[in-house]
């Protein structure tokens, strides 16, 4: 089976989002998200699809799982299933990109969470990443990262990887 690894950034409160939209803007999130995902298949519905500013994702294979069989965008590929998602990669990784709904369809799939902990609490978000089992999993590696004049927010690079 294809290894699944789930990408976010979490609030302490577990919110992702607000209005189909990021919480706040980590330039260092941002690239540590290129950075990993950049060359492997990344997996999204649409509504994380249709919030990103320009379109598939460069130098990734975009795959976008929709129910709605008349949707299709220019380079990415339309699934209908997670079951569709697995035969199509041969990728010797796949990352869940969001939303709420697929983390939590692939959660127990998941063999590794790569979570930027945000420590601020978004009192208005509407989207929440699933909680994460701290039986489930072991923090492999931990990265503090503090406020600056660019980063409104200290944060924390963790990968976790399900326990054996």
């Amino acid at each position: 089976m294809t290894p699944i690894a789930l990408i976010a950034a979490v609030a302490d409160n577990g919110a992702i989002g607000r209005n189909q939209q990021l919480l706040c803007h980590l330039p260092n999130d941002l690239k540590h998200f290129k950075t990993l995902t950049s060359g492997h298949t990344v997996v999204m519905g649409r509504r994380t699809f249709e919030s990103l500013p320009k379109g598939a994702l460069p130098n990734r294979r975009n795959i976008v799982l929709t129910h709605n069989p008349e949707l299709s965008w220019p380079g990415v590929e339309v699934v209908h299933s997670l079951d569709e998602v697995a035969s199509l990669s041969s990728d010797e990784r796949i990352f869940i990109i969001g939303g709420a709904t697929l983390y939590n369809e692939t959660i127990n799939r998941a063999d590794t969470l790569y979570i930027t902990h945000i420590h601020h609490t978004f009192a208005d978000a509407d989207t929440f990443f699933p909680p994460i089992d701290e039986a489930l999993w072991t923090k492999e590696e931990v990265q503090e990262m503090p406020a600056d004049e660019r980063h409104a927010y200290p944060y924390t690079f963790v990968t976790y990887r399900r326990k054996r």
